[in-house]
């Protein structure tokens, strides 16, 4: 049996998830990577989007997550985000909310489109995990 591998979900200020995996899909800027025991090594820059991790457990755990890094190296793989949340501690009617707020208002500036794409992230988390 292959070895799995060992997950680290990082935000800025707390590791939000760790443990033993079997797969793992995410978004880079390259678009989307799937991550499986034995994957060669991997340094890219992760995009606003969701990460599903696949336990060994046969669990299913689902994260939004800000822009930051993935590693991949020895089935060890770091996901580096300024910030990250679990799928179950995000309020998907709030998550609503923030996403129609943010699509009103437009995606004029930098800070609008960034703003944009974290409440999609969130709401795609948590229907995503449902």
């Amino acid at each position: 049996m292959t070895e799995p591998l060992h997950v680290e979900l990082v935000s800025a200020d707390r590791v939000v998830w760790s443990g033993e995996a079997t797969s793992l899909l995410a978004r880079t800027t390259e678009g989307d990577v799937g991550i499986l025991p034995g994957h060669s090594p991997l340094l890219s820059l992760l995009a606003d989007g969701v990460v599903e991790i696949e336990t060994t457990d046969n669990e299913t755990w689902v994260a939004a997550v800000d822009a930051g890094f993935i590693s991949v190296a020895s089935d060890r793989v770091s996901i580096l985000s300024e910030r990250a949340e679990m799928s179950h501690d995000i309020d998907l009617e709030k998550a609503k909310r923030e996403l129609a707020r943010c699509q009103s208002e437009g995606a004029e500036t930098e800070e609008a489109a960034a703003a944009l794409r974290q409440a999609e992230a969130r709401v795609r988390a948590v229907e995503t995990a449902s």
